[in-house]
């Protein structure tokens, strides 16, 4: 008679955290519009996490695409107060369409193109270069954290006279605050 008896076991499962906030309604997906940039002024895609929200960001991920045959180069800012008008896209989604109703992100993807000025205050905490005709990407694990009122800004630089057309895309998760 065998010594084992299934009754004593339970089933115990390791998902990626990103799946685990997906399956809670917290993890959103989405892009900027198309951003253009070129001729001495400059660009930005970002997460802006309202004051009001009551919940932290978590960057998970981004992506940045260059439509353009000129690489370009991306700096990416914590907390900056960034320049130009802002755009917010609705190219949103939460990642669990199967729950209803849908979740609504309270963080928004912004954009702004064609700026001259540079973002104040904020920290430049890397640089990134985008290669022509490509896209890059930036597997980040949650472990960016962003209060409300913070924001991820990726910077787009303008390398020369040519217009160029990019977007930029983001993964994050949302946690209230008193979690």
């Amino acid at each position: 008679m065998s010594s084992f008896n299934n009754d004593h076991f339970s089933k115990a499962v390791n998902i990626p955290n990103p799946l685990y906030q997906s399956l809670q309604g917290r993890y959103f997906v989405g892009q900027t519009e198309h951003i253009r940039f070129g001729k001495g002024k400059n660009a930005w895609g970002g997460l802006i996490n309202p004051f009001k929200s009551d919940v932290n960001l978590f960057v998970n991920a981004f992506t940045i695409t260059n439509h353009s045959n000129q690489p370009f180069e991306a700096e990416i800012w914590f907390n900056p107060i960034p320049p130009g008008k802002l755009m917010i896209s609705n190219n949103v989604t939460p990642a669990n369409t199967a729950l209803s109703p849908l979740p609504k992100p309270q963080v928004k993807i912004a954009s702004a193109e064609f700026v001259e000025e540079f973002p104040r205050r904020g920290v430049m905490a890397f640089r990134r270069i985008v290669p022509a005709q490509s896209t890059l990407t930036s597997d980040e694990d949650g472990k960016f954290i962003f209060p409300p009122g913070g924001s991820f800004i990726i910077f787009l630089v303008s390398p020369n006279n040519e217009i160029i057309q990019a977007e930029v895309a983001f993964g994050w998760f949302e946690k209230n605050k008193r979690e």
